[in-house]
């Protein structure tokens, strides 16, 4: 005897509410990230219109907002008060090395903190984020200190060393390796025969490579626009970088607006260019940490 066969109960009718689409954006929300642009590429035009013009259009009222075509002028006169190129290619010396040890150092600590069972790793890791509580200013002087026992005042390795990593760094890399490198591949590994420093190069860092990616352009941004400390260290003109360079441009009674911003804006075009260049990997490491994290 066979048994009826049920039929699968059927959908319920459509209610007279449209569903609207998810991925649909609102006109309002392309109007607010039009402001936001704005907002934050005005300072980089005005900049601009200054460095074009003269010091009196920053203080004119109302402002000028069209550019002037003295900028070659102020730029030749850049090249020629200060070594402006040799400190921009100090700038990249420093700043490029300091965003690859940002990359490499602190995805390796990270790994480390996040991966390897060794006596004291959570107390240690405790005081490495702790010193992020610390103001950067209150480190200057043990810093010169010990840069002087070195003797690596006014050279460029005093603000190298000091910069290739940090503990932001290190505490984003742990956290990104703590839930993107599972314990079963790492124990897959060691039963094939590798070692710690296999499975971090081989197996770790190329899974966090687009996040170590971005933590080494953080640490170039900040190394390029830091003042502070290559103003204490360096003193000779040859070793100079850009923003040193920069203060080079004013005397102690007086600023020369357009100068200096045209000098400003010459030291900000190799920012835009590396942007324009790297700026959509950039992005896809910052979601692609944010979705896995």
């Amino acid at each position: 005897m066979t048994t009826p066969r049920r039929t699968p109960p059927s959908p319920p009718p459509p209610t007279g509410r449209r569903r609207r689409p998810v991925d649909r954006v609102r006109w309002w929300t392309y109007a607010l990230l039009t402001l936001a642009a704005v907002v934050c590429l005005f300072p980089l035009y005005w900049m601009f219109v200054v460095a074009t013009t003269d010091s009196a259009t920053a203080t004119r009222m109302p402002p000028e907002v069209v550019p002037g075509g003295n900028f070659l002028h102020l730029a030749e006169l850049v090249l020629t008060t200060v070594p402006f190129l040799k400190s921009v290619a100090n700038s990249v010396i420093v700043a490029g090395t300091i965003g690859v040890g940002h990359a490499v150092l602190c995805a390796l600590a990270g790994f480390a903190f996040a991966k390897l069972a060794f006596r004291g790793r959570d107390v240690l890791f405790l005081v490495v984020v702790l010193t992020m509580t610390v103001p950067t200013q209150l480190a200057i002087i043990p810093q010169y200190l010990i840069i002087s026992e070195l003797g690596w005042v006014d050279t460029l390795q005093a603000l190298i060393v000091p910069g290739l990593a940090s503990a932001f760094g290190i505490f984003w890399m742990r956290q990104h390796l703590a839930t993107t490198l599972s314990d079963e591949l790492m124990q897959a590994a060691r039963i094939d025969g590798a070692n710690s420093w296999q499975i971090f190069w081989r197996i770790a860092f190329p899974i966090v490579r687009p996040a170590a990616f971005v933590l080494g352009l953080f640490g170039y941004v900040t190394a390029w626009n830091d003042f502070l400390w290559p103003f204490v260290v360096l003193k000779s003109p040859d070793t100079y970088t850009v923003q040193i360079a920069i203060k080079a441009l004013q005397n102690n009674f007086s600023v020369d607006l357009g100068l200096a911003m045209s000098g400003s804006f010459l030291a900000t075009l190799p920012l835009i260019v590396l942007f324009v260049l790297v700026g959509r990997r950039m992005v896809s490491g910052i979601l692609d940490g944010a979705f896995k994290g």
